[in-house]
């Protein structure tokens, strides 16, 4: 009887994960699967005339030099995830105390992680206008009279776009963290304070360590997607000016779309997954040294 009812269980399980996994099988590994086969050939959008050519996709890759200046576009991009955590913790440090309008300050920071993408890229247009932008204003007030072009410049477009994925992706981080700090014991933090620790102290020697699984999860799921970041870019840049904004995903979408060379966008997307494989195997290796569970 006992075993009956385990395989009916059993069989139930499978059932209701069955809609799941032929999602997963249709939507990712067929594509991804149909997509490493392209990787092999010449193949053009709408065009049926292609062949086989083996390993030519990323012998090409490895000798354009529009391909690395993406990677180091993505790299420079990754910055702001490091940068906004460090200050997404600082607010939830600063949030979590008793603070006046604490629940309103909490919405009006999580607030743009909500925001449309496009919708947020479009008002930083306006924000960093060159000529007549509030932001570029208030410096010429403050007394600089050469202030950056930003979007305009190729020196400071990427720049731009790391202030805007800082505050896109503060308010969120913020939560998290707000929510690791309510599982710190009051009465630890108490001793701390009476054995004479100083409030940096308790920070960087006992709040910092307790919430490094916090971080590291966000520090995984935020370098992923700012690797995987699409909508912004394209919306303000369109990975210009020249190619300054250009990261890989954008990359690989001109090379899909605007010059129809599917075989070969598929090799630069091959790559971005191993990119992001072996970031992700560095961190998992790298937490074993500084995650304290």
């Amino acid at each position: 009887m006992g075993s009956n009812w385990m395989k009916r269980q059993r069989l139930m399980g499978y059932v209701f994960i069955l809609p799941n996994m032929l999602g997963v099988v249709m939507f990712f590994l067929i594509p991804a699967a149909f997509s490493l086969g392209l990787t092999m050939t010449d193949y053009q959008f709408a065009n049926p005339n292609y062949s086989f050519i083996g390993f030519d996709n990323f012998t090409r890759l490895f000798g354009d030099e529009k391909f690395f200046i993406a990677v180091k576009n993505t790299l420079l991009y990754l910055t702001a995830v490091p940068v906004s955590l460090v200050l997404a913790f600082l607010v939830a440090v600063a949030l979590n105390r008793s603070v006046f309008l604490k629940s309103l300050l909490r919405s009006m920071y999580f607030m743009p992680y909500i925001t449309s993408g496009v919708a947020v890229g479009f008002v930083w247009m306006l924000l960093f206008q060159p000529s007549q932008g509030p932001i570029n204003g208030l410096l010429r007030a403050i007394g600089i009279a050469n202030p950056p072009g930003w979007f305009a410049s190729t020196d400071t477009a990427m720049f731009a776009l790391n202030i805007i994925a800082v505050w896109a992706t503060l308010g969120y981080n913020m939560i998290i963290y707000m929510a690791a700090l309510q599982e710190i014991s009051p009465e630890l933090l108490e001793a701390a304070r009476i054995d004479g620790a100083s409030t940096f102290t308790l920070i960087r020697r006992i709040i910092w360590p307790l919430v490094s699984p916090t971080t590291f999860l966000l520090l995984i799921t935020g370098l992923i997607g700012a690797i995987k970041s699409f909508g912004v870019i394209q919306a303000i840049t369109g990975g210009g000016p020249g190619s300054s904004t250009t990261v890989m995903s954008l990359f690989i979408y001109k090379t899909a779309f605007s010059y129809y060379e599917m075989g070969y966008a598929s090799a630069i997307s091959w790559m971005l997954f191993s990119f992001v494989l072996l970031i992700t195997l560095i961190q998992w290796y790298g937490q074993k040294k500084w995650v304290h569970y």
